[in-house]
């Protein structure tokens, strides 16, 4: 239970239970705070600590628990017009964060995953939802792992996300970075707009209702297109443009070198 459990009304606490009520976005937001990969993340001198903070900049899209690593110029987390990933798929589709985790655990090029533990949402609906508009998180990155890479599932779309590949990390103790990012299209869903086709969070995490929705993949859905930058919500079905719509950039992270 959070810390501010006790004090939510019953409707904030089962619009809370909704919002992560999946089995994808409960898995990702009871995933243990940090993993360690491998060889990247030794050093004489010990790891270096960054704090990372992403603000969610939309009015209508929120986003699952944020996903970061430190990692060398060896690893990519995903690339624009590039393929996806089978773990940036399942993030962009379903907000499953444990097969790409795993995928980033298993690379030599990576020295620390992390991720956060609660959805991260519009800033007008804050209170409604009890989540908040900005996370932060503190990550280490081991000799050599002088990169970061973030991603996080737009979660009221059928496959689009957010985040950053292959950052450079400030070299100095006090030294700041600041991005912004903008929404991508995985290209590995067709963008049909309909609630059954959408993750379940979406529709408490907005305010609205209809279908239930699903965490898995429908192959009838399946397209193979590259990685490309997200052409917004169209209107074809349930998403309305006026709610669920965005203008880029979608998020603000800001990295700072603290140790």
């Amino acid at each position: 239970m959070s810390p501010n459990s006790r004090n939510r009304s019953p409707r904030k606490r089962r619009l809370a239970a909704a919002a992560v009520g999946t089995t994808a976005l409960m898995a990702a937001a009871t995933l243990p705070p940090t993993t360690t990969a491998n060889a990247a993340q030794s050093g004489a001198a010990g790891p270096r600590m960054y704090r990372v903070t992403i603000v969610n900049l939309t009015d209508g899209q929120p986003f699952t628990p944020v996903l970061l690593a430190t990692h060398n110029r060896r690893a990519d987390v995903f690339e624009v017009r590039e393929k996806a990933s089978k773990g940036v798929q399942e993030v962009a589709e379903n907000g499953n964060l444990m097969p790409l985790v795993d995928a980033l655990k298993g690379s030599r090029a990576v020295s620390r995953v992390v991720t956060g533990g609660t959805p991260v949402v519009p800033e007008n609906r804050v209170d409604e939802t009890s989540f908040p508009n900005a996370t932060t998180q503190m990550i280490k990155a081991g000799r050599g792992a002088w990169r970061l890479s973030w991603i996080s599932m737009l979660i009221c779309t059928n496959d689009g996300f957010t985040g950053l590949d292959s950052m450079g990390l400030p070299r100095r103790v006090g030294d700041s970075k600041t991005r912004m990012t903008n929404a991508y299209d995985a290209g590995t869903e067709r963008n049909t707009e309909a609630f059954k086709d959408i993750v379940p969070p979406c529709q408490p995490l907005i305010g609205v209702s209809g279908d239930a929705g699903t965490g898995m993949s429908n192959p009838d859905l399946a397209t193979d297109q590259r990685i490309h930058h997200h052409r917004g919500i169209k209107g074809k079905a349930d998403l309305m443009p006026d709610v669920h719509g965005w203008t880029d950039p979608v998020a603000q992270i800001t990295v700072t070198r603290v140790r």
